[in-house]
């Protein structure tokens, strides 16, 4: 069974497969503890460069994002619903930088942009609310 999600920019389809906390806002994961989220490296970075990515199973685009002293990550991000290129130059965004990179059709991605999912699956990016200078840890 396939899952419609109609927004006024874009329609996307959804698969079984889709974790179910992406289709309908809730989640099964377990708990952790103070340790597991210490390991995730959470950093502010500022998006440099935004090219379309047609190469992608779903609509995407490539980020390049600066980390300050962590220097230059790529990612590839689903958020071309909510957003246009022009929208996300400059923008600041919060990502998790500690994972492996991970191969997306012919493009790495370095790190992985984080935002809020509704129950569509259209995602709003979390960034921090005043300028803050980029590769600050969130916790």
């Amino acid at each position: 069974m396939n899952y419609e999600a109609k927004t006024e920019r874009k329609t996307r389809y959804f698969s079984e497969k889709e974790p179910k906390f992406i289709l309908n806002n809730q989640y099964n994961m377990s708990e952790i503890n103070w340790s597991d989220f210490a390991k995730v490296d959470m950093r502010v970075g500022t998006v440099t460069e935004v090219r379309d990515f047609p190469k992608a199973r779903k609509p995407a685009y490539q980020l390049v994002v600066d980390f300050g002293e962590l220097g230059i990550k790529k990612s590839s991000a689903q958020i071309t619903i909510n957003y246009s290129p022009e929208d996300l130059i400059g923008k600041q965004v919060v990502a998790v930088v500690n994972f492996p990179s991970k191969q997306i059709a012919n493009f790495m991605s370095e790190c992985l942009v984080l935002g809020a999912v509704d129950d569509q699956g259209v995602v709003t990016l979390l960034e921090p609310n005043l300028s803050c200078e980029n590769g600050l840890r969130v916790a």
